[in-house]
């Protein structure tokens, strides 16, 4: 409003550099010709007249990006404008706390914000938990229906084709005997599984014993047992680690083996190569054998003398063996003399044994007879064909 109570001669030259009137430029005038504007402070001038600088931050001057323009769940929402007016000057303790201040405030605002939004998550996860319980057990329902669903459709199935009942019937006794067949195998599968599982833990539990009573030993160990225990431990596992490594290099070079033989196979050219390479290993090993034999061969005499040595220690130990031969069949013929005695005497043993149960037999036969007898009538009054009669036995000689 202030600009428009100026004279006409203040318009300043154009862009060709030549003006209306004499005055020169606004940029060349003097300070005391500069004009305060309006409603600013002393220390600026007004911006966009044309006694102040055109770079000074507004509303007017700022440039308007529609990608500055936050989206959210709401729609757009508003951008923030730069603030009017004169910035602070002198950043003392004050600033420093205000701006402390504020941005403690922000930190608690979202912290409280994500706070909530956990509490949210929590309950969510809770709600979501309830739910899956519910979809398992509704998902148990579903497939009982549809059980009960397939087996109302093979009623349907049944009903529509005129199938006899007899033969349901067999139908119905097979998948019966199945059922079974197959429950058994599950009780025997499971029971053989708990049996495994119990023994892998016994397993378990005698490693883990062992390994606190390997743990109590190398405490009870010195320090210079411990320390040489420690290095080996150190040196197994570093060993173990190679032994790894080398299995997979192993596995490697096997996998790259089938590769390549099952390359080989496939042409004719690399077969007869690869021949002739081993051949070619083999006549490389023959002569380094020859090699080896020549340079290792001795001369006729020291080989004479080796010969002789070796005939020797031959002979001797041939000599000792047919000792240890003679002395071997001289203890088996004492003991299979002493065999046969033992059974001479085991057979004349059993003889003997054999006419005194045979006596012992007639004696108890004559006495049961007597008893028998001496209750009935004298024994003076029976002849000896008599007695033989009653007892129904043969005489027997007593010998010695």
């Amino acid at each position: 409003m202030a600009s428009s109570h100026r004279p006409p001669i203040a318009r300043p030259s154009s862009r060709a550099g030549v003006g209306l009137t004499a005055r020169p430029a606004s940029s060349s005038r003097t300070p005391s010709t500069t004009r305060i504007g309006t409603g600013m402070p002393p220390s600026t001038s007004r911006p966009g007249s044309r006694g102040g600088s055109s770079t000074t931050g507004g509303v007017l001057s700022s440039q308007i990006k529609v990608a500055d323009r936050p989206v959210t769940q709401q729609g757009l929402s508003g951008m923030k404008t730069a603030m009017k007016g004169p910035q602070r000057q002198i950043m003392d303790k004050t600033y420093y706390l205000g701006l402390l201040r504020s941005k403690t405030n922000e930190l608690t605002t979202e912290i409280n914000k994500l706070q909530e939004e956990v509490e949210m998550y929590k309950q969510e996860k809770s709600v979501y938990l309830s739910y899956e319980k519910r979809a398992e057990a509704l998902a148990g329902e579903i497939k009982e229906f549809q059980g009960q669903l397939a087996d109302y459709n093979m009623i349907v199935d049944i009903l529509n084709t005129n199938t006899d009942i007899a033969e349901v019937i067999r139908d119905y006794n097979m998948l019966k005997v199945q059922n079974d067949r197959d429950a058994q195998s599950v009780d025997k599968i499971f029971t053989e599984r708990q049996a495994t599982e119990k023994l892998i833990q016994a397993v378990e539990e005698d490693i883990e014993h062992e390994k606190v009573v390997a743990d109590d030993i190398i405490k009870d160990m010195s320090q210079e047992n411990q320390a040489k225990y420690m290095e080996m431990k150190t040196a197994n596992e570093k060993l173990s680690q190679e032994l790894v490594a080398q299995q997979q290099e192993l596995d490697a070079l096997n996998v790259k083996e089938e590769a390549l033989r099952a390359e080989i196979a496939h042409s004719q050219v690399k077969q007869e190569a690869a021949q002739l390479y081993e051949k070619l290993h083999d006549l490389e090993e023959r002569r380094n054998q020859m090699i080896a034999e020549h340079k290792n061969m001795e001369s006729p005499q020291e080989e004479r003398e080796r010969l002789l040595k070796q005939v020797k220690d031959d002979s001797q130990e041939i000599a000792s063996m047919e000792r240890q031969l003679t002395e071997v069949r001289e203890k088996t013929n004492h003991f299979k003399k002493i065999i046969q005695r033992l059974d001479m005497d085991l057979e004349n043993h059993q003889e003997m044994q054999k006419v005194r149960s045979e006596l012992l037999f007639t004696f108890l036969s004559w006495f049961n007879l007597s008893q028998q007898l001496s209750t009935t009538q004298p024994l003076a009054h029976f002849s000896p064909n008599q007695w033989e009669r009653k007892s129904g036995k043969k005489k027997v000689k007593l010998m010695g």
